[in-house]
């Protein structure tokens, strides 16, 4: 199992396991600037930082299907 994640790692890196891989690194830092934004609203709200972290990384968590939805491998 690890021997496969390996390798589907390395072919991720040299860009031969999705076919369009702009997208899915645009579709990613838009869920990190959705997740940043979240984050730093919940934390202006000063809840605690340990709840703050939780709530914006389980929802970021959740996004992401829906935005890598179209992925289309090689």
């Amino acid at each position: 199992m690890l021997k496969l994640v390996w390798h589907s790692t390395q072919l991720f890196f040299k860009g031969r396991l999705i076919r369009n891989s702009q997208y899915v690194y645009k579709q990613m830092v838009s869920a990190f600037f959705i997740g940043s934004l979240l984050f730093i609203g919940l934390s202006k709200m000063e809840i605690s930082l340990a709840f703050t972290i939780m709530v914006s990384s389980l929802l970021t968590g959740m996004l992401m299907p829906f935005l890598l939805k179209d992925i289309k491998m090689q």
